[in-house]
C-alpha cells in the first residue's frame, strides 16, 4: 500500500489532523481484522461525505442549469453521484492503493470494487469537511467530479467512456484493475496535447489524445471500447 502523504497532492488538500484521513481510508475489514474499535473504520465519515457530495453536486448542477425542472436536476445529480461514477473518480486518484484493508478483502480484489471505492471516496470528503469545513469539501468535490458534472449537464454522462469501459471489463473479471498512464505531453503550456494509454491489468488496451488529461483518458477508453473490449 502506498504512503498516505502521497494522496494529499492528488486531493489538493492539506489536513490539519491527518488522523482523519487515515480514518477515512480504513475499511471495516481492516479494523475487524486488527480488533480495532468500530469508530476507527470509515463508515461514520462515509455517512457525512455521502450527504455532502449529494448536496455539493446538486448545488453546482442547480447553478449551471438555471432553467431546468426539478426532475432533470435530480436525474443529473443521480448520474454524477451513483456508485460507478464515484468509483471511477476514486480510480482517477488511485484511491484504492491507499486503503487500509483486511487480507481477505484484498485477496478478493477489494481495492478495485466499485462499492469500496465509492464509499471510501465519500469518507475522504467527510474527513475533509470535519477537518476544514464545507468550503474545503466543496472545492475538492468539484475538482474531482467536475468533469462528470459537465458531462451530466450536457446529457453525456451515460456516454462516459471511462465508466462504460470499467463496467464492461468488470462484467468479465471483477477484480481486474484499470489505470490511465500519461505517456507524453507536447506543445506550449497554453496549448498542450496529452497522450494517454489505458491499461487493464498489465495490458495496454487503448490510446487517446486530448487537450487535457481528462479528455485524453476519455479518448483512450473510447478507443479500447471500439476495439471490442468485452
Amino acid at each position: 500500500m502506498k504512503e498516505v502523504h502521497e494522496l494529499l497532492e492528488k486531493l489538493g488538500y492539506r489536513f490539519r489532523d491527518e488522523s482523519l484521513l487515515v480514518n477515512a481510508l480504513t475499511h471495516s475489514s481492516y479494523s475487524s481484522e486488527h480488533k480495532m474499535p468500530y469508530a476507527s473504520n470509515n463508515e461514520r465519515l462515509e455517512f457525512i461525505g455521502d450527504a455532502y457530495v449529494d448536496a455539493a453536486v446538486g448545488a453546482e448542477i442547480f447553478m449551471i442549469m438555471q432553467d431546468a425542472p426539478e426532475g432533470v436536476l435530480s436525474k443529473n445529480r443521480a448520474d454524477v453521484v451513483r456508485e460507478e461514477s464515484l468509483a471511477d473518480a476514486a480510480r482517477g486518484i488511485g484511491l484504492g492503493d491507499y486503503i487500509y484493508m483486511g487480507k481477505g478483502e484484498e485477496a478478493t480484489g477489494g481495492r478495485n470494487k466499485d462499492s469500496i471505492l465509492a464509499d471510501c471516496f465519500e469518507a475522504v470528503i467527510g474527513a475533509i469537511i470535519i477537518d476544514g469545513g464545507y468550503d474545503a469539501g466543496r472545492k475538492v468535490v468539484l475538482e474531482l467530479l467536475g468533469e462528470k458534472i459537465s458531462l451530466a449537464v450536457a446529457g453525456k454522462l451515460r456516454n462516459d467512456y471511462k465508466t462504460m469501459l470499467q463496467e464492461k471489463i468488470q462484467e468479465k473479471e471483477h477484480d481486474i484493475r484499470i489505470r490511465y498512464n500519461t505517456v507524453s505531453e507536447s506543445g506550449p503550456d497554453h496549448n498542450k496535447t496529452f497522450t494517454v494509454e489505458v491499461v487493464a491489468g498489465e495490458k495496454v488496451i487503448g490510446r487517446g489524445q486530448g487537450k487535457s488529461k481528462a479528455k485524453a483518458e476519455q479518448e483512450a477508453a473510447k478507443d479500447a471500447l471500439s476495439k471490442g473490449v468485452k
